[in-house]
């Protein structure tokens, strides 16, 4: 993966080597069809860049969605800790005000 290329291009490029694989495909069917009959060399020369091409995309497409599961943007914000917090501290003074009834009940 290429730390200059944003994901956005890393993703695009991705998109134009799909393209020339589906190219590849087609070239592959052109052989096959054709009348005096399929070039063994055109094939294999085609089916390695095919074979090549997908798992290249498929790598990049591995390290994307990596990347994209460990990016956590909240990830040092205390929000939620000061919210827990908070509501604890409702709670521990609901308790307070509960147990202060209940002594005032007793006496």
């Amino acid at each position: 993966m290429d730390p200059q290329q944003t994901s956005l291009q890393r993703l695009h490029n991705v998109e134009k080597r799909i393209v020339r694989v589906l190219e590849l495909a087609g070239s592959v069917m052109d052989e096959l069809a054709s009348s005096t009959g399929p070039r063994a060399n055109v094939l294999a020369d085609h089916c390695r860049e095919f074979m090549r091409s997908i798992k290249e995309i498929q790598t990049t497409l591995r390290e994307e969605i990596k990347s994209a599961c460990e990016y956590r943007p909240f990830e040092k914000c205390d929000y939620s800790a000061r919210i827990s917090n908070e509501i604890c501290s409702k709670k521990l003074e609901y308790i307070i005000k509960q147990l202060d009834d209940i002594k005032e009940s007793i006496n």
